[in-house]
């Protein structure tokens, strides 16, 4: 009866819990890879400190001291402990994927299987640290983010100068304070090595306060000496805050080949002033991105000729790993992943953009009936619709800021840049606008068209209305857009992203996520609102993909991308087009 329940428990549970955690670790093994290191070294950190303070085995103390003094095993029981709260902090560093972590951590992981060996042949310790070190040998490639070298060396200069200080006033304290709190007569070197002892937290049976001075001086040099430790630790793990900086001459450079190569809606704000470039070789071609996070966040894909982007990517990929940075390529289209195919980054759908074909839109038809009735209410009403041509009069400008304020509060949204636009009036003033004017004359929503790159393309970034606009408002700035686009001869209207929609069967964990976000999430259900707006001229759906290297990544993007889409001021805002 008991194998038989026994032989129930393996198959019922333990078996398909093995067979989950190994599938997991296959299909997710990048997660895994950057997870397991440390777990592992934050245990290996919690093992060291509880067997430091447990008592040893007798018989392997025995056999120990036949090779190795006892003062050694002492000092090895005492740097067990300190290293394995150095572990402890190295975790937390490991996870963020910082070089510098790694490389401490193999070197304490190291110590720490030595330090097991000789404070009590605590070879059970030793093994664990030994699998620790093969681990974190094994996943080395994981760890990319580097340390700003000016920033450590400043910090740790800083650090050393504190540290004399604070061992001089050790030294000094246990000097004059010797025979009336310590009933003790200390030397120079006596004091010295005390304090040296007290700083670095190890216990000196010899050093017993006898006054409630003593007391508060010693406790008063650990807490000292702690702090100067953890500000040690911290100097030597600072991130990278070091970022290229864009010239004048790069700005220039990048129009002209923007001018040459461009060929996407999203183009024109990849020479926004919140960006960075990264130029070919050769000049021929650049790559828009910007930091944030320890990634570097590129907008779409390069801008360069078809046949180098391939190695306009590697390229950068090499740029990114001097710099310590990750990287991901946001909104990129489905036909462009086979360049990034040879570099084995993975891809996720993060949402589909509508394309309107003008030539064969019309308003003809039951399905737009409701859009022909909208459009006569407004009629009815007084409204009408206009493009006012740059440069845009003082007095435009101010009423569609106070559209766009409204709009913004209304709506409680906040400005949003990176792959779209905010309002400038100083960039405003050189657009093409179309306006929704009330009886009055008074705008009550608006539009602005910005430059398409795409063959025959058009597409505008801001379109907002204020609260008293009608509610086919809207549709009349898009039906006015396309009149417009027709008297231009041009063929395609973007009508730009609707995040997270369009993802029917998911090929991934991630995009599981994405789908249950937009169908299920009350925070993302307005981009359902959003794609039956553009559904009404919709004639395509593109999709769109986030690329990155691997799928730890996805832990931290959704925070970076947030941060680089807040609008920023720049020192150089005066050499690049203002979002």
């Amino acid at each position: 009866a008991l194998e038989i329940t026994l032989l129930y428990r393996i198959f019922e549970f333990w078996l398909p819990l093995a067979a989950g955690v190994g599938s997991y670790a296959i299909k997710g093994r990048h997660i895994f890879m950057r997870l397991a290191p440390a777990l592992l070294i934050f245990t290996l950190g919690v093992i060291n400190i509880l067997s430091a303070i447990t008592p040893p085995d007798n018989h392997r103390i025995f056999l120990l001291k036949q090779y190795i003094d006892s003062d050694v095993m002492h000092a090895s029981n005492l740097l067990t402990i300190l290293l394995g709260l150095l572990l402890l902090i190295t975790a937390a560093y490991l996870i963020k994927g910082l070089k510098t972590a790694w490389i401490i951590a193999v070197a304490v992981v190291s110590l720490s299987l030595i330090m097991n060996i000789t404070k009590a042949l605590d070879w059970e310790e030793a093994s664990f640290a030994f699998f620790t070190l093969i681990i974190l040998l094994f996943t080395y490639k994981q760890y990319r983010l580097k340390s700003n070298k000016a920033a450590v060396h400043s910090g740790l200069i800083t650090c050393f100068i504190v540290i004399a200080f604070v061992l001089l006033f050790e030294t000094l304290g246990f000097y004059f304070l010797q025979k009336r709190h310590f009933h003790q007569e200390f030397t120079w070197a006596d004091s010295f090595w005390n304090a040296l002892h007290t700083f670095l937290l190890i216990t000196n049976d010899d050093i017993k306060p006898f006054t409630r001075f003593g007391k508060d001086f010693i406790i008063s040099i650990h807490t000292l000496s702690a702090g100067t430790i953890v500000f040690l630790v911290f100097s030597i793990f600072r991130a990278s805050t070091a970022r290229p900086q864009r010239t004048e001459n790069d700005q220039e450079l990048a129009e002209a080949i923007l001018q040459e190569h461009g060929n996407t809606a999203v183009d024109y704000f990849k020479l926004a002033a919140d960006k960075i470039f990264f130029f070919s070789p050769d000049n021929e071609g650049f790559i828009s991105y910007r930091i944030a996070g320890g990634f570097a966040i590129v907008l779409d894909e390069p801008v360069c000729d078809e046949e180098d982007k391939i190695d306009m990517i590697k390229a950068f990929d090499k740029e990114t790993r001097r710099l310590g940075l990750k990287q991901a390529y946001y909104r990129v289209d489905e036909d462009s992943l086979y360049y990034f195919e040879a570099a084995k980054k993975h891809k996720l759908l993060i949402g589909q953009e509508a394309v309107l074909d003008i030539e064969e839109f019309t308003l003809e038809g039951k399905d737009k009936k409701s859009l022909r009735n909208g459009l006569n209410s407004l009629s009815k009403k007084g409204f009408t619709t206009k493009i006012h041509q740059p440069p845009l009069k003082a007095d435009l400008l101010q009423q569609l800021k106070s559209i766009s304020d409204e709009w913004l509060q209304f709506y409680d949204k906040k400005e949003s840049v990176f792959s779209q636009g905010m309002f400038e009036e100083t960039e405003l003033i050189n657009h093409e606008v179309v306006a929704l004017h009330d009886n009055t004359g008074n705008v009550v929503a608006f539009l602005n068209i910005i430059p398409d790159h795409t063959p025959g393309g058009i597409t505008y970034d801001m379109i907002r209305k204020s609260a008293v606009a009608p509610g086919a408002a809207m549709d009349a700035l898009i039906i006015e857009l396309i009149r417009h686009a027709k008297e231009k001869n041009l063929r395609w209207l973007n009508l730009g992203l609707v995040p997270f929609s369009g993802i029917e069967t998911p090929g991934s964990p991630a995009e599981r996520v994405v789908k249950f976000a937009y169908e299920k999430v009350k925070r993302f259900q307005h981009f359902q609102g959003l794609r039956d707006f553009k559904a009404k001229y919709a004639s395509q759906w593109l999709n769109k993909y986030l690329v990155y290297d691997n799928d730890f990544d996805l832990v931290e993007l959704p925070t970076v991308l947030n941060k680089v889409m807040v609008p920023v001021k720049e020192k150089n805002h005066q050499l690049a087009p203002s979002q």
